[in-house]
C-alpha cells in the first residue's frame, strides 16, 4: 500500500485553508441518493459530470443506501481510474453494524468503507454522530491510529454538539493526536441554528473547514416544493413539508427574485448565500440529474452584494 501524505504535508498551512485550496470547485457532491434515487449508471453520470467541470469533492457514507453509495462512487473511481483526482469524503459510527466510535467499531468500520470503495486510503474521515458511550479520548485515538496507518488522510466530525467537538480538539491536542480539520454541520437557510449561535465561532477560532449538508433544506430551497400535493410521493416530501408555511413561501418567493434578477435558478442563489458566509468552505448538495447538478455548479459564479444578502437573512428569519 501506499502511504497517502500525512494530514500536514497536504496543501496550504491551516485546516480550512488546506482544504478550501483543495476544491477548484467550491461545492462539495453529496452521494446520498446514489443507489436510493439514482441507480449506478445515473449516479456515474453526474459524477462524471461534476469532475469534468472541476468538481473534487465527493461526499458520502457508510449508511447512504446502506453502503451502496460507497460501492458506486468505488466502482467509478474503478472505471475512470481517477481515484487521486477525487477528494473522498466517508463516514463512520452510524451504521447498524458498525455503531458507535470505539475503538473496535471504528477499526471495522472504516475497513467495510475501504472495500467498498475499492481505494487503502480515505481523504476524508467523518465520526458521523457523537457517541455518549464512549469517551471522547478513545475516539480521538481511534481515528489518530487511522491516520497513522495511512488508512485516512484527515479526522473530520459532523452532528457533535460544539461542547464535544472542543473536547475532540482538546483531547487530541494534550495526546498529540491528528486534530479534527472539518466539520460537517446541519446549515441552510432554513436551518441556521445552532450551527451561527454556537459552530461558526468555534469552526474559525479552530480552523475547522465547514461543509454543510442539507444544504438546499432537503430540496426546499430550490423552489420545487410549494404545495401539499408538490410533496407527494416525493423521498423528501415528509421532511419539507414544515415548511410550507407563509413565512416559507415569502423566503423562497425572495430567492426567486433574486434569482431572476442573476438569472439562475433558485437552488443556485441558496447555495451562494452559503458561500458568502464567511466560515464555510463549501456546501454540499446532491443532484440526481445533470440538469440540477448544473444549477449546483453555477453557484460559485454568483456573487451577492449586501442587500441582496440582507433580504435573504430577514426573510429567512421570519422562520425562525
Amino acid at each position: 500500500m501506499t502511504r497517502p501524505p500525512a494530514p500536514t504535508q497536504l496543501v496550504g498551512l491551516t485546516p480550512r485553508r488546506r482544504w478550501g485550496d483543495r476544491l477548484a470547485v467550491p461545492v462539495g457532491l453529496g452521494g446520498n441518493t446514489f443507489g436510493r434515487t439514482t441507480d449506478a449508471a445515473a449516479s456515474h453520470r453526474v459524477l462524471d459530470a461534476f469532475t469534468e467541470a472541476g468538481g473534487v469533492l465527493v461526499d458520502t457514507a457508510d449508511t447512504y443506501s446502506d453502503g451502496a453509495s460507497e460501492a458506486i462512487v468505488g466502482a467509478w473511481m474503478r472505471d475512470r481510474k481517477n481515484r487521486d483526482q477525487v477528494v473522498v469524503s466517508t463516514k463512520g459510527g452510524n451504521h447498524p453494524s458498525f455503531e458507535g466510535l470505539s475503538a473496535t467499531t471504528v477499526a471495522a468500520a472504516v475497513e467495510a468503507s475501504l472495500r467498498r470503495l475499492g481505494t487503502d486510503y480515505i481523504d476524508l474521515y467523518f465520526a458521523h454522530y457523537q457517541d455518549d458511550r464512549t469517551p471522547i479520548e478513545e475516539s480521538a485515538a481511534a481515528f489518530d491510529a487511522l491516520v497513522q496507518a495511512g488508512k485516512i488522510r484527515a479526522v473530520g466530525l459532523s452532528n457533535f454538539t460544539a461542547d464535544a467537538v472542543r473536547e475532540w480538539i482538546d483531547a487530541a491536542g494534550s495526546s498529540g493526536f491528528a486534530a479534527p480539520v472539518v466539520l460537517q454541520p446541519h446549515y441552510s437557510l432554513v436551518h441556521r441554528q445552532p450551527f451561527e449561535g454556537e459552530f461558526a465561532s468555534l469552526a474559525s477560532e479552530a480552523g475547522l473547514a465547514v461543509l454543510p449538508y442539507r444544504a438546499l433544506g432537503g430540496g426546499f430551497l430550490s423552489g420545487k416544493y410549494r404545495t401539499e400535493a408538490d410533496t407527494e410521493d416525493r423521498a423528501r416530501g415528509a421532511g419539507v413539508r414544515p415548511l410550507l408555511t407563509p413565512e416559507g413561501l415569502r423566503l423562497l418567493d425572495t430567492i426567486d427574485a433574486i434569482a431572476h434578477d442573476h438569472r439562475v435558478r433558485s437552488a443556485t442563489i441558496a447555495l451562494a448565500w452559503l458561500m458568502h458566509q464567511p466560515t464555510v468552505t463549501a456546501p454540499l448538495a446532491s443532484a440526481t440529474s445533470l440538469a440540477q447538478l448544473d444549477e449546483l455548479l453555477a453557484a460559485p459564479s454568483v456573487t451577492l452584494d449586501q442587500a441582496e444578502i440582507t433580504r435573504l437573512n430577514t426573510a429567512a428569519d421570519d422562520l425562525a
